[in-house]
């Protein structure tokens, strides 16, 4: 794959120009971006994955939820329907996507839609549910909607500006692009990240005077979950067990574990990777498993005889109280 993109590199500039202008299009006017009169928050980024955006999503669900009635809005990536769909008892990670169905189950008291039409899917919504927010998931490049709030995320260990688009790098826009953000969060950072470090970061992405940087860092659960209950992570050290992951980037958890000191094997899938019958034999051949709260949604149910544990992750945001203020004070504005 990696020499496959290097064979590739003559189309960067070609991927470049066209998504280019694209986006001088949107900003000239000539194609037409859709304002609503109520508060839409953007959550996406640059590159193709892998920063983070679905605990940043579920961060803002926990902060908003006491105080709005909250939906989120998806594009469902990889779901077996079509159009607009709402969430409901029958859904699955099959019929609105791994995402969105983990948010469904997690999140009682939200609204969770799939469209990858977000105009059309912003209108359903308000006049079936009538939200007062609306979460965007992964929309920072869908410009036919003109969110009032876009956040953008860029992991630590590979920032954009350290990046190049499409085929070769991971980039869906020019670095460009991250000057339509209100707020950038660095995310996935170390915990003894310094201020100092911080503050060189900061110089290298050179944010407009209106943008606001943050930076973040994945706090893991002390427990991990089946579907019997809980037990506490930390009994896994007296036995090996396999790692399944399908995830954008699943350096920082295997990290985590490994610095932690257990031991297991890593099977590693792609991102939104659909388990098939195959794969299901080979996983029902492991006594223990551990895996993200995404692809639990997927797995549960298809395994036989092995335990099957998740391993729930939360964005913690530095600075939290200045960033949960600029969110809250977006929202109450209308």
């Amino acid at each position: 794959m990696k020499l496959l993109r290097k064979i590739l590199f003559p189309i960067v500039p070609v991927y470049y120009a066209i998504t280019w202008l694209r986006n001088v299009c949107y900003d000239k006017g000539i194609y037409k971006s859709k304002n609503f009169d109520f508060p839409i928050i953007c959550v996406g980024n640059l590159s193709v994955g892998g920063t983070g955006k679905t605990p940043m999503i579920e961060y803002l669900i926990r902060l908003l939820t006491n105080k709005y009635k909250i939906a989120t809005l998806s594009r469902g990536y990889k779901r077996s329907t079509r159009g607009f769909q709402i969430a409901d008892t029958t859904s699955n990670a099959e019929t609105i996507g791994d995402e969105p169905y983990q948010f469904y189950k997690k999140f009682k008291d939200i609204t969770v839609c799939v469209d990858a039409n977000r105009q059309q899917g912003i209108s359903k919504l308000q006049s079936l549910k009538n939200p007062d927010v609306i979460l965007l998931d992964d929309a920072f490049q869908h410009r036919k909607v003109e969110a009032g709030l876009n956040i953008l995320l860029t992991s630590y260990s590979k920032l954009y500006i350290d990046d190049i688009t499409l085929p070769t790098g991971d980039l869906r826009e020019p670095q460009g692009g991250a000057k339509r953000a209100n707020i950038i969060v660095v995310t996935k950072c170390p915990e003894a990240i310094t201020i100092e470090e911080r503050e060189s970061i900061k110089k290298r992405l050179k944010p407009k005077p209106n943008q606001e940087v943050f930076f973040s860092t994945i706090d893991y659960s002390k427990r991990i979950y089946s579907n019997k209950g809980s037990i506490d992570l930390s009994k896994l050290k007296r036995t090996n067990f396999t790692l399944v992951t399908g995830i954008a980037n699943a350096t920082p958890l295997v990290n985590f574990l490994k610095d932690g000191g257990y031991k297991f094997e890593h099977l590693n899938f792609k991102d939104h990777h659909i388990f098939i019958d195959k794969d299901i034999e080979a996983l029902n051949k492991k006594e223990l498993i551990v895996t993200t709260e995404k692809d639990f949604t997927k797995l549960k149910g298809r395994l036989s005889n092995n335990e099957l544990y998740y391993l729930p992750i939360e964005t913690r945001v530095f600075e939290h109280e200045k960033f949960n203020n600029i969110l809250l004070g977006f929202c109450a504005k209308h």
